[in-house]
């Protein structure tokens, strides 16, 4: 474990964006004078795990107000300094994306602006008690849930926590969430969560989930990769194209509300993770 303390500044945005200020510092704006948007980077000091274990390095905040830009579309580079219990400093460099929507209708979420992220692993390995990690971008903390996306409704101050990760250069897999129960009809809203919370991608073909003791089993389409940071998603019988779009297909429960096992398998047969829940679906005839 070590302590860092954070802070961070937006270095630039590409392609260049007309009207804007602030670049080269932790608050960037851009727009028609007098109704400015902008980011705001608030950093941040944290006790963090070198194996994966994901920390908050700092809060994004979105100041949307409505605004003309040109373009509509452009990245900004945020980077962000990292300063050691030794007196050690890195600076890591992540990108976001922006989308500055057509005010159109005056309502949420059609005329949300949207930020997406662009860059999930800083690019060169980091150095820490001469040992070499990735800097890896798990994405935005909102109400619990870890997201790729921040949906920022107009007229708001939207803030987000920033999650990131310190781990080694290689794909570690894991089980990260499970809701085993839905609520809506036949629980088509169940899902089961993995994240790759290593440093290097990971293929998944032959690997699968398997639902314990209903017997439900979800083979990974061949080809498909998790990347490091990226969480997918299987649910019971609904499709989510940022989780991955992936599901059982199945019009009744997956995942036993009394309890049962989520388990995640290697094309060896190997059970990477496992999962177990309430009475581990011991409550029920024979084994899980």
């Amino acid at each position: 474990m070590t302590t860092v303390v954070t802070s961070g500044v937006f270095s630039s945005t590409s392609p260049a964006i007309s009207p804007v200020n602030g670049v080269g510092t932790d608050y960037i704006q851009w727009g028609s004078a007098g109704s400015q948007s902008g980011y705001q980077f608030r950093g941040d000091a944290a006790d963090v795990q070198l194996d994966g274990t994901e920390f908050v390095v700092g809060t994004f905040v979105h100041r949307n107000k409505p605004t003309n830009v040109s373009p509509s579309q452009f990245d900004v580079q945020l980077t962000v300094n990292v300063m050691f219990e030794d007196g050690s400093t890195t600076d890591l460099d992540f990108s976001f994306h922006h989308h500055e929507t057509p005010n159109s209708t005056g309502t949420s979420p059609a005329d949300d602006d949207l930020v997406d992220l662009q860059t999930f692993i800083h690019p060169r390995p980091v150095t820490i008690a001469g040992k070499q990690y990735r800097a890896v971008l798990s994405g935005f903390k909102r109400n619990g849930q870890i997201v790729q996306r921040f949906r920022s409704p107009e007229s708001g101050i939207n803030f987000a926590e920033v999650v990131c990760m310190f781990t080694l250069d290689e794909p570690d897999v894991i089980i990260s969430g499970l809701r085993y129960q839905g609520t809506s009809t036949g629980q088509a809203d169940e899902y089961v969560e993995i994240l790759n919370k290593g440093g290097a991608p990971q293929d998944l073909t032959g690997w699968k989930v398997e639902a314990k003791p209903t017997g439900h089993s979800f083979p990974f389409p061949p080809g498909t990769v998790v990347q490091p940071g990226q969480r997918y998603r299987v649910y019971t019988n609904e499709n989510h194209p940022g989780y991955g779009g992936f599901s059982f297909g199945s019009a009744g429960e997956v995942w036993r509300d009394q309890g049962g096992i989520a388990r995640l398998v290697a094309d060896d047969g190997f059970v990477v993770d496992q999962s177990p829940y309430l009475d581990k679906g011991f409550g029920n005839t024979g084994t899980p």
